[in-house]
């Protein structure tokens, strides 16, 4: 039977990142389905639907494609909230301001009253409270 399998899968582009994530958001839905509506289901039903398609697809550089377009999509959120988070964590001991001229992003200690912040960026001095 597993030869059978192997044989049959020979050519098919088989699972990928992005295959993965919409069986688990198939799960995550049948499973919202069980104690919600409907619309739930019909979610589930068709993430599971596409997954397989791109599954057995012999079209293997079209779902190469949509896996690498997934997959950089994926790593610019995992940036963003990598940097959400970092900033969530500085802020209870720093505060972050902005240049008024470059925008660059600067980073004060808290606690230290009125100071004078200079940009490493443009040079600009501006007062704050920190």
């Amino acid at each position: 039977m597993r030869e059978k399998m192997q044989r049959f899968m020979q050519g098919r582009y088989g699972m990928d990142r992005l295959n993965q994530i919409l069986m688990a958001g198939a799960f995550v839905c049948l499973i919202f389905s069980m104690f919600g509506s409907g619309v739930f289901y019909i979610f589930a039903t068709a993430a599971m639907f596409y997954a397989y398609f791109r599954m057995f697809s012999r079209n293997v550089r079209q779902r190469s494609m949509e896996n690498s377009w997934y997959l950089r999509h994926e790593l610019k959120f995992r940036g963003f909230l990598g940097r959400w988070m970092r900033n969530m964590l500085q802020r209870r001991t720093y505060h972050i301001y902005k240049c008024p001229q470059c925008r660059q992003k600067i980073r004060v200690p808290k606690g230290k009253g009125r100071i004078a912040i200079s940009c490493r960026k443009c040079g600009n001095e501006f007062i704050k409270r920190s």
